[in-house]
């Protein structure tokens, strides 16, 4: 376990990863007091949950779910575990953390279980633990895998993609189904929820991205591919002026693009070479300022979502293939996964430096000097003026 390249490794390839959403998971311990509460405690470090393993082979790779903390100090995470939860003969493929505390769920080879969290009473009030609820998800519990699971921003609705081409839409946490679309030609690739829950965009291995409205049950796009894109991830992104934009990701050639599209009209509106390296993992920053890709060579690159600049790029963050990608609650850290058994956080810097270019820079400079040449200059100057 010891810290490699910037990550910490973990014992077992590592698939899946997400954030938590700590302030509806950590419990105060019942012996709290008014007093207790209202004392200058420090807030508990933020905290990311991983899943991955060796499969179901006698590899003596365990499979696992592991719980670890950010370092406040070093901004890297921990080596020591909050918690390990380990999953048998069945690997964590994919992952999707309900927003509101009501656990992880996880896509298994054969289907998805829940596990719901316990904020455990102790000397450590940040003990936690996962427990498998065997209830919750009866109707996902042999579905086969599933490449794409997902939660809406506010938690109501729970969407899912097989690798047998099945999406299913259900209403979360009653699982009412709200929407059904066999597809026994294409596999789903990814899925997102727009963050007013009312579009769910959908890639397949082929075809188009297509938007359903989840109030009608209906498709109302297809976002048609140039000559020779091949979509992968998608992504909705909330803007300034409380718009949003759909970020696609392609591979067209030996290019890896970013396309964007306008989400009244659903017509492109942009598209943007950004690597020659394969795309194997996309992230959109919570305040829509930041897109991040991770590459099949272990790469990241951070992006502005405005002028689509790099604004920093870690060739080689990772010694295998990125397999997820997410930004922290406040976009100031970027969490990265691989094959390679690490996990790593890479600190982004103020949200405000996002937007200053090179040449905001520039000007800077020249004003200084300009000020700086009147302030020694200012007798000999007002003199000119003066005549």
């Amino acid at each position: 376990m010891a810290r490699r390249g910037g990550g910490q490794t973990y014992g077992f390839p590592i698939y899946c990863a997400s954030w938590l959403p700590l302030a509806h998971i950590l419990k105060p311990s019942s012996s709290d007091t008014e007093a207790d509460a209202s004392a200058s405690a420090p807030p508990p470090p933020p905290m990311a949950v991983l899943g991955g393993g060796g499969g179901e082979g006698r590899s003596g790779v365990p499979n696992a779910l592991v719980v670890v903390a950010l370092d406040p100090a070093s901004e890297a995470l921990s080596r020591d575990t909050v918690l390990r939860l380990g999953t048998e003969a069945q690997v964590p493929y994919r992952m999707a953390v309900h927003p509101r505390g009501d656990g992880v769920l996880c896509a298994f080879p054969n289907g998805c279980r829940l596990f719901r969290w316990e904020s455990l009473e102790g000397e450590n009030p940040h003990n936690l633990a996962l427990i498998a609820d065997q209830e919750a998800l009866t109707k996902l519990s042999d579905v086969g895998l599933q490449l794409t699971v997902s939660f809406s921003g506010q938690g109501s609705i729970l969407a899912t993609g097989g690798e047998d081409g099945h999406l299913r839409i259900f209403k979360w946490p009653s699982m009412d189904s709200v929407l059904e679309e066999p597809d026994t030609k294409t596999s789903v690739k990814d899925l997102n929820f727009s963050s007013d829950e009312h579009f769910l965009a959908v890639n397949r291995s082929s075809g188009p991205c297509r938007v359903w409205d989840l109030k009608s049950s209906e498709a109302v796009a297809n976002l048609p591919r140039e000559a020779g894109e091949i979509f992968g991830f998608c992504r909705f992104s909330n803007q300034a002026d409380n718009s949003q934009i759909l970020f696609v990701t392609a591979m067209q050639g030996d290019y890896g693009k970013i396309v964007s599209w306008n989400t009244t009209s659903w017509t492109r509106i942009g598209s943007y070479k950004i690597t020659r390296e394969a795309i194997s993992a996309f992230a959109v920053s919570p305040d829509g300022t930041l897109l991040a890709i991770g590459t099949i060579e272990g790469s990241i690159i951070v992006l502005s979502s405005k002028s689509m600049r790099a604004l920093l790029t870690v060739k080689k963050a990772h010694l295998g293939i990125i397999t997820t990608l997410a930004f922290s609650q406040a976009s100031r850290a970027l969490l990265s996964t691989s094959f390679d058994s690490t996990a790593r956080v890479t600190s982004i810097g103020s949200p405000k430096s996002h937007g200053t270019s090179a040449w905001s820079m520039i000007l800077v400079i020249i004003l200084a000097i300009l000020a700086y040449y009147i302030m020694q200059h200012k007798e000999d100057l007002l003199a000119r003026l003066l005549h």
